[in-house]
């Protein structure tokens, strides 16, 4: 049986003991190495980036805004905004669910930049505070809510705040605490919870032969900044793929592996923070976010509290005097939010997100109720949802960069297909995941663990519908 696909799933004795998959292990294993040996050139490439993003970042805030005939490729502030909404994120969602978290451990300007911090700073060991586990649930949902609220994803000044503000907090925590680590990465960032959700499929990892690494007699020193205690890694949810600890005593390499194998091995742990950030966070709040703009209910809701508000005389929350940084206010190019479009954006983000979330996670809750199996619990079953969860995020994300090329009158007659097929992907994965987490509960009626399967197409088939509304009806 190949156990690297498996549909009934037999979790080994020990993690070390799965087989190589038999596809060019060798060069992922030599990739690993060649990134160890050359940490100077990987320093030099996250100086480039550095010095980028903070010319996208800060440049364009000097600027006028760009008038109705700018273009992407003459307008800087334009140009800024398309790399970092249209072509950056989408394509660190897609880096992280390829190759694991190489964003973090070999890119990422503020996971450097606090690095950096850390090795010539204070060096104070990290507060119990800071390590609550829900830190980085609930950072994403304030940039998410703040942004939507600032209007990010169009004006230089609002991302100059959210990202640029964010560098700065992880540059003063990495100065704080720890020496050569990233305190703030593993703790702290906003993006690291959907990034370790992310990471759980991706087909790379750095695989860890446990037996290997404890009978080694030499020890070779190396730093592994996201506090990962490598000895015992199995999950590529906290490493940061920077390839530090690759051939560490014989026992680390870069390997490919099944991108299911996290969600189907029963030994490997569940945790409830990554179940909680992909149903309420990724799915719930963050798709709230991404359809408040096209939704016809939220803009009906608005113009019936409007017209009650002038029918009654209450014209304060109708007024669009909100500072920038609080509320979107561009007056100059028409574009300023009221107070009662802050309060129904926060209203639907938080609130619409919430009900989202949990109206998902009774199908998770219900699975694990009637199977009873002490190791497919709901935030297992929950975890099935995360290829959905993936392709949720991108095609989010990608509303900005269509919005970003319709605006260069570009035409995109492939897209319903594209969107179409992504999202009938995420469906069918998070749909056979389930499956084939429901057969491992052997000892279990068929009838309960149909039910169990069946209420796993209950979040899949809501999210359908969302997404389906979206593209394809409203």
């Amino acid at each position: 049986m190949n156990t690297e696909f498996p549909l009934r799933f037999h979790p080994p004795a020990s993690p070390a003991s799965r087989p190589a998959l038999p596809f060019r292990s060798g060069g992922l294993e030599r990739v690993g190495l060649w990134l160890r040996r050359h940490r100077q050139h990987i320093a030099l490439l996250q100086w480039s980036v550095v010095l980028f993003y903070s010319a996208l970042l800060i440049l364009p805030v000097f600027l006028p805004l760009p008038p109705s005939d700018a273009h992407i490729w003459n307008n800087l502030r334009l140009f800024a905004q398309f790399v970092f909404w249209g072509l950056w994120w989408p394509g660190v969602m897609l880096a992280t669910v390829g190759l694991g978290r190489v964003w973090c451990g070999l890119f990422c300007p503020e996971g450097f930049l606090s690095e950096l911090a850390s090795r010539h700073g204070r060096g104070k060991a990290a507060p119990a505070w800071i390590k609550w586990h829900f830190w980085p649930f609930f950072a994403f949902v304030a940039t998410t809510v703040y942004g939507q609220l600032t209007s990010v994803y169009q004006y230089a000044e609002s991302a100059l705040l959210v990202l640029g503000g964010s560098t700065i907090v992880a540059v003063i925590i990495g100065f704080a605490y720890g020496h050569d680590k990233r305190v703030w990465c593993r703790y702290l960032c906003p993006a690291s919870g959907v990034f370790a959700v992310l990471a759980k499929i991706a087909p790379l990892h750095y695989r860890v032969d446990r037996a290997k690494w404890d009978k080694a007699q030499t020890e070779q020193p190396f730093n592994c900044p996201p506090l990962v205690d490598v000895r015992r890694m199995v999950s590529a949810s906290d490493c940061h793929a920077c390839a530090r600890c690759a051939g560490q005593r014989g026992a680390v390499r870069l390997a490919g592996r099944s991108p299911f194998l996290e969600i189907l091995r029963l030994d490997i742990p569940a945790r409830t923070t990554d179940a909680f950030t992909l149903i309420f966070g990724i799915l719930g709040i963050a798709t709230a976010a991404f359809q408040w703009t096209v939704s016809p209910w939220f803009l009906r809701l608005k113009m019936t509290l409007a017209t009650w508000l002038v029918e009654h005389e209450y014209y304060a929350l109708l007024n669009a005097d909100a500072p920038w940084w609080l509320l979107t206010h561009y007056p100059e190019v028409n574009d300023a939010f009221t107070w009662l479009d802050g309060i129904l954006v926060l209203a639907y983000l938080v609130g619409g997100g919430v009900l989202l979330g949990l109206l998902l996670i009774v199908g998770p809750l219900l699975a694990a109720r009637l199977l009873r199996h002490p190791a497919l619990n709901w935030q297992r079953f929950a975890l099935t949802l995360a290829p959905l969860g993936a392709v949720s995020v991108v095609l989010g994300l990608t509303m900005i960069t269509v919005t970003q090329l319709r605006g260069e009158h570009l035409l995109l007659l492939w897209l319903p297909y594209v969107r179409f097929a992504l999202l009938g992907l995420g469906l069918g994965l998070s749909l056979w995941l389930a499956f084939a987490l429901v057969r491992q509960a052997e000892g279990e009626h068929l009838v309960r663990r149909s039910g169990a399967w069946l209420a796993m197409t209950l979040p899949v088939a809501l999210m359908a519908g969302s997404w389906g509304l979206a593209f394809f009806v409203w």
